[in-house]
């Protein structure tokens, strides 16, 4: 759960011209609360606006399926989703969604050096209890104590969780640990949900699911899209650090400045370090350019947890891929071909 940060800006209406007589295309827009706890924002162009709920519908579809998958939170009947996992002391049998998902955060474990672990659920709930209860009652706002977080992190270990694909059941192999796809569900769900979409020949839409943005094929009038990724510093004069000119790619954006509480004066986000179980604080915002929408959530989650330089190493072994950094400064750093897209 996390990212907010990237906004569309207001697009004007479309239009192109077939053989015998100009169609006009008409941008909708639609909003939604319900999937991910946060919210939804879907855009696309088309000729009226029964043909864009119809698609909306679809989107929304497959957006609550993967939702309720992978909700680490809430059990629902008939589903045997993470929570179920999480709850349970033999292996769940489990929709090959789960499975598939998993087997890539693994793969994104290994490639992040770590520092994306969907198995440190037992660090993150006690973080997540603080946090909630500072937001809550700030005048009581605590830290969590450094030992309970050092013996949760005992029981975080990724080859504990066991996939057996041939019976499709998945268990954790530790009785201490559980599951937290926060730094990568949302983003996998936005992609596996656009890649639909393609699959079914619709196109010129924009997903922004709580910031994760995934363009969906190209404008009508063969224009790119115009997205913007918010200042993290309150600037009405400069309300976004970059504009950028895309299509059919993802950009997602990871900070500290969205989900945090305050203890004694400082300020405390929900990007944990895996090394120093703490919220890590090399930067304010992480933004990543690539592709597919897992990957750009997996990887603005370890960059941010890491060095710039570090980082720069970790992008270099992605293809299509491109990262921002915005410093506590405020300085803005960029991997090699990121000001390529940037609006002039």
């Amino acid at each position: 759960m996390k990212k907010f940060l990237a906004f569309l800006l207001a697009l004007c209406c479309l239009s192109f011209s077939s053989c015998k007589q100009e169609k006009k295309l008409q941008k909708f827009e639609d909003y939604s609360f319900d999937y991910f706890d946060t919210v939804t924002t879907i855009i696309g162009y088309e000729h009226d606006k029964a043909s864009f709920d119809k698609n909306c519908d679809i989107i929304k579809e497959k957006l609550s399926m993967y939702h309720k998958l992978f909700d680490i939170y809430n059990k629902y009947d008939g589903i045997n989703n993470l929570a179920v996992i999480n709850s349970s002391d033999e292996p769940v049998s489990v929709d090959e969604e789960i499975i598939d998902m998993l087997e890539f955060s693994k793969q994104m474990y290994g490639k992040t050096i770590g520092r994306v672990n969907v198995a440190m659920g037992s660090v993150l709930s006690i973080w997540h209890n603080y946090r909630t209860l500072g937001m809550n009652d700030p005048e009581n706002a605590q830290l969590p104590d450094i030992n309970n977080l050092l013996n949760a992190s005992k029981h975080t270990a990724i080859s504990n969780i066991i996939i057996d694909k041939v019976n499709c059941t998945v268990s954790l192999n530790d009785n201490e640990m559980s599951l937290d796809v926060g730094a990568i569900a949302k983003g996998y769900a936005v992609e596996k949900t656009a890649l639909y979409l393609e699959d079914k020949g619709i196109n010129g839409y924009i997903l922004n699911v709580g910031g994760n943005v995934r363009i969906v094929g190209k404008r009508a009038d063969g224009e790119k899209w115009t997205v913007g990724i918010e200042n993290p510093i309150s600037d009405q004069e400069n309300p976004y650090s970059e504009l950028l000119m895309l299509d059919n790619m993802s950009l997602v954006t990871s900070g500290s400045h969205q989900r945090f509480y305050t203890v004694n004066g400082k300020k405390y986000h929900h990007i944990i370090d895996p090394e120093t179980l703490m919220p890590a604080d090399y930067f304010l915002t992480v933004s990543i350019l690539t592709e597919d929408s897992g990957i750009a959530d997996a990887l603005s989650t370890a960059l941010f947890s890491m060095s710039y330089e570090d980082g720069k190493k970790i992008i270099e072994n992605f293809e299509n891929t491109e990262a921002m950094w915005i410093l506590p400064n405020g300085e803005k750093k960029y991997s090699k071909n990121f000001k390529s897209y940037c609006k002039d």
